[in-house]
């Protein structure tokens, strides 16, 4: 969904649209503390995120701000907003690197739209080809983290809610492997298979992980955009990355994926044939690749055309037949 990552422009604090949500900010941070600095953060679609420099007496403090501001969106933040916030106070007693959670006004009650107030944590997206190998790797031994995560019955999130389907799924009009589309289509007419649930990040992705350090250094600092944490089987979330890794770097380093995934203790489904059904029932879901291909490119990776990301998820959806099927 969203990315912490990087500013559009220098900030000077600027009220337009937002002076509510500002002394709501002011408010929670409490001890007469300012806002000082707001500088808009590139490379989301869903939400309007900002980070805030917040000063007063000491040091200055750091947080993100993520409001809703489109109409779709806005009318269903109270869901959205209340189960990040949620998701954020359960995970601070873990070792998944999350943002601290501050406040959230998820009706808009005093705020200009619908926002959520978080810490602001180290580190950057990173979506290049350099290091993507070592970076998939992290994301792997991650996921096994999150999906490690044991929940209060009472606490669980809702259970996962599938984002395309045989109707939905619009083939690119310049396919030219129509074949191919109507075979991943035909996969996914199915029942969904059998599996044992746990605890989903849901839209786990290169875009929603923060890293530091460089070469062998590399870690990961946060793991950001909880809005549609579920339950449901690891091999979807491992689908979802797959995914984004097929667009961003091509289907050898997404077929990867999985496999470090179960080296680092990862279980995902014995039957190829299940495994294979998540596997493109996420893959079907990026049908129209701009839905991705915009923040990416807003974020400097302008060689990521329509033209070369279809042809991508193309190549991923055949190696994923060659394997599997």
């Amino acid at each position: 969904m969203d990315e912490q990552v990087a500013f559009t422009e220098p900030g000077v604090v600027d009220d337009r649209g937002w002076s509510r949500t500002r002394t709501w900010v002011e408010e929670q941070v409490g001890e007469g503390r300012p806002v000082v600095a707001a500088e808009r953060l590139r490379g989301g679609w869903t939400s309007q995120m900002r980070r805030l420099r917040v000063g007063g007496p000491g040091e200055p403090r750091w947080f993100v701000l993520r409001s809703f501001t489109e109409p779709f969106f806005v009318r269903h933040a109270e869901g959205l907003l209340t189960r990040e916030a949620d998701i954020l106070r359960l995970l601070a007693r873990t070792e998944v690197p999350v943002a601290g959670f501050e406040a959230v006004d998820a009706t808009a009650r005093y705020c200009d739209h619908p926002s959520l107030l978080m810490t602001l944590l180290p580190g950057t997206v990173r979506l290049g080809d350099e290091d993507a190998g070592l970076r998939t790797e992290l994301l792997a031994r991650q996921l096994v983290g999150i999906h490690r995560v044991r929940v209060p019955a009472g606490a669980r999130p809702r259970v996962y809610e599938a984002w395309t389907s045989p109707e939905r799924v619009r083939p690119p009009e310049a396919t030219e492997r129509s074949y191919l589309w109507q075979r991943a289509v035909d996969v996914i007419r199915r029942d969904p298979p059998d599996y044992r649930p746990c605890f989903l990040h849901r839209d786990f992705h290169p875009g929603n992980v923060l890293f530091s350090g460089y070469g062998t250094d590399t870690r990961i600092t946060g793991v950001v955009d909880w809005v549609e944490t579920s339950m449901g089987p690891a091999d979807l979330d491992v689908a979802h990355c797959s995914t984004a890794l097929a667009l961003l770097h091509g289907p050898e380093e997404a077929m990867r994926l999985a496999e470090r995934y179960v080296a680092a203790g990862g279980v995902l489904s014995g039957d190829p044939s299940a495994h294979l059904y998540w596997r493109v029932l996420d893959a079907l879901a990026f049908s129209n690749v701009e839905k991705v291909a915009r923040p990416w490119r807003e974020l400097g990776h302008t060689h990521l055309t329509t033209a070369l990301l279809t042809s991508r998820l193309e190549d991923y959806l055949h190696a994923l037949f060659h394997r599997y099927a």
